[in-house]
């Protein structure tokens, strides 16, 4: 059984619920009902049911939102300096971690001025203020690192 819209010139398409059966090795098709009365939601549904899947009354049933965190800006000021070039004004011989480092802090401060510690507790997978410490793999970062890599970029300003 499938579900199947017919055009139908200048009026609105027949939609059908049909079967498809061999009849002396050829595929034939029957018509099972007319539902070109129902809603298109209905019809949707139905489609689905018909394809062996499973009706929901309501998606809060099946999904339960734990937690989520705010994204756009993160992305957006990410892609900002790498558009402006950032990651190649940081010094290319320092380790990469510490970069990543030196950028998360940049996008922190843009997107949410704060303490190195803040910045750090912002960027952990339990207490995260947004994506920035997913997206960066960045999740396990503690303010020492942060601290690190200030110490870091304190060595070529001389």
């Amino acid at each position: 059984m499938y579900i199947e819209r017919i055009p139908n010139r200048n009026s609105p398409p027949a939609v059908l619920l049909r079967e498809s059966y061999r009849e002396d090795g050829k595929v034939r098709k029957g018509n099972l009902t007319n539902v070109s009365k129902l809603p298109s939601e209905t019809v949707y549904d139905l489609k689905i049911l018909v394809k062996g899947g499973k009706a929901v009354e309501d998606l809060e049933e099946i999904f339960k939102i734990i937690r989520s965190g705010p994204h756009g800006h993160v992305a957006a000021t990410l892609s900002s300096l790498i558009k402006l070039g950032l990651h190649t004004l940081i010094d290319s011989s320092s380790r990469r971690i510490i970069r990543i480092i030196i950028e998360a802090m940049i996008v922190a401060r843009i997107v949410k001025p704060a303490s190195k510690l803040a910045t750090a507790r912002g960027l952990d997978g339990e207490t995260f203020f947004s994506s920035l410490g997913e997206v960066l793999g960045l999740e396990g970062a503690d303010e020492d690192e942060l601290y690190l890599a200030m110490d870091f970029l304190l060595e070529p300003q001389g």
